[in-house]
């Protein structure tokens, strides 16, 4: 074999094996190929998704808010609740005073 024969069929393989892999990468493109359909229906899908993810968001800043106004509700009815407690433990030791006045009164 001459050195130009050997160029020759080094030449021919590798473009045989050029085309090969060229018709291969055809083949799979056109079997993977996605339809419009699906492409549509992705798009759709991110679509909903995204607006789930709005919403979502709109409720956690809702119960958020909520959260915060119970618990300034929560807050004040426990302030309301000690000043409460306060007014009934002065009015129980007045009245405590107060028996114990008339007591002595009654005793002189």
């Amino acid at each position: 074999m001459s050195r130009t024969e050997f160029v020759l069929a080094t030449a021919i393989i590798l473009f045989v094996a050029f085309c090969l892999g060229w018709f291969a990468n055809w083949l799979l493109h056109r079997f993977t190929r996605v339809a419009a359909g699906d492409v549509a229906q992705l798009d759709k899908m991110s679509q909903e998704l995204h607006e789930a993810e709005e919403t979502r968001d709109q409720a956690i800043t809702y119960l958020q808010q909520r959260e915060a106004e119970l618990t300034n509700q929560l807050a004040q009815t426990e302030a309301e609740l000690r000043a409460a407690m306060d007014g009934l433990r002065d009015a129980r030791h007045e009245a405590e005073e107060m028996r114990a006045y008339i007591d002595r009164q009654q005793a002189s």
